[in-house]
C-alpha cells in the first residue's frame, strides 16, 4: 500500500462557498479532507465503471462474431507469428 500524501488545494470564489456548505454541522462531511477523499473515491469508481462498460462492449462484440470466423491455432503457430511481427 502506498504511503499517505499530503496535498494542498487552493480554491476561490463560488467553490469556497460550495465546499463550505458541504462541511461542518450543516454539511455531509466533517471536514474538507473527508470531502476531498470522497470526491476522489467517487471519481475513481466512475472511471472503473466506465472501463468495465467498455470492456463489456468489446467482449459482447467479440462473442457476437460467428464461430466459423475463428481458426484453430496451436501454440507453435502463435509463437512463430509473433516472432515474424
Amino acid at each position: 500500500m502506498s504511503k499517505p500524501v499530503t496535498l494542498n488545494v487552493r480554491i476561490s470564489g463560488p467553490l469556497v462557498d460550495f465546499v463550505a456548505a458541504n462541511i461542518g454541522e450543516t454539511g455531509s462531511y466533517e471536514n474538507v479532507s473527508e470531502y476531498v477523499r470522497d470526491l476522489i473515491r467517487r471519481d475513481k469508481a466512475r472511471f472503473e465503471d466506465e472501463q468495465f462498460v467498455r470492456l463489456k462492449a468489446e467482449l459482447a462484440h467479440a462473442f457476437a462474431v460467428p464461430d466459423d470466423s475463428f481458426a484453430a491455432l496451436d501454440a507453435d503457430t502463435v509463437i512463430a507469428r509473433a516472432r515474424r511481427s
